[in-house]
């Protein structure tokens, strides 16, 4: 059997907001994401029997890893920006849950919400490009369960085995200079910073990608539509300005909507990127 396009790994998650729960996780906005985008997609996540598979897009192979509990998060706006909370921590992702005849991926974004996925996975996939939505990584839970900055300390093999790296701002508050360093040892990196656009890293020269304009309903997932449109894109083209700024687009459309109900096809990114381009 072939490999799929593109490969996600994470947690799919239920998040609270407010009164609704609704799922959610980076690897499945990243999944959506390619699969709108016009490419067959493999998922590898962790939940329990709870977790409404019927709600992820047919097309999208899902590899579940059975758990006791699946991945809860409790998510509410404050003054300084988003609070979380965790309430269940679905199973570890380990290399030996990745299918071999996955291994072939041309695209493959790790993605985890809170150091759930092994950094050496990205050592399987040889014969393609990988990403890294980092953000689970440089956080954890606290005792009460609130999703608190921790401090990335060994992030040396798995740079050495990504071709992109991708961080918010947020992220990264008192590692500034750290991660600096590491997007100067890798071909990409891009730093997020929402409505303030982003920062494109390539062979650690730096350059500012403006924002896309935006009409803000709920801001989830952004950052991982980002990350995944940004590889399909690169993929593409070839150009890593090209698809700094799809990726903008794409970052922005989605947040036009809930959940990933806004997340663009085809058709739509690319008369976005044609106005983007034209206003630029």
């Amino acid at each position: 059997m072939s490999a799929p396009d593109f490969v996600a790994i994470g947690h799919v998650t239920l998040d609270r907001i407010g009164e609704s729960t609704r799922p959610g996780g980076a690897a499945l906005f990243a999944a959506v994401t390619a699969h709108r985008l016009g490419l067959s997609v493999g998922l590898l996540t962790s939940h329990a029997h709870d977790f409404p598979l019927d709600l992820i897009p047919a097309k999208i192979e899902v590899v579940s890893i059975p758990a006791a509990d699946t991945s809860r998060f409790e998510h509410r706006q404050d003054t300084g920006g988003r609070v979380s909370h965790v309430r269940a921590v679905a199973d570890p992702l380990t290399m030996a849950d990745v299918p071999d005849d996955w291994r072939g991926a041309a695209l493959t974004l790790l993605a985890p919400v809170l150091d759930e996925v092994d950094p050496m996975i990205a050592t399987l996939f040889t014969d393609g490009a990988v990403g890294a939505a980092a953000q689970g990584w440089l956080r954890h839970r606290a005792a009460n369960g609130l999703v608190v900055p921790r401090v990335w300390r060994s992030p040396e093999r798995l740079l050495q085995s990504v071709q992109a790296l991708f961080l918010s701002r947020e992220d990264i508050r008192g590692q500034e200079d750290d991660v600096v360093e590491w997007f100067e040892h890798m071909p990409v990196g891009v730093l997020t910073a929402d409505r303030d656009g982003a920062l494109l890293f390539v062979n650690g020269e730096r350059y500012e990608i403006h924002p896309r304009a935006a009409r803000e309903v709920d801001p989830t997932g952004a950052g991982d539509v980002f990350a995944a449109t940004f590889l399909v894109q690169y993929q593409r083209d070839g150009d890593p300005w090209q698809a700094a700024a799809a990726a903008a687009c794409a970052g922005s459309l989605a947040v036009e909507g809930e959940g990933w109900s806004a997340v663009a096809d085809r058709a739509t990114l690319d008369a976005a990127l044609a106005d983007y381009a034209r206003n630029g």
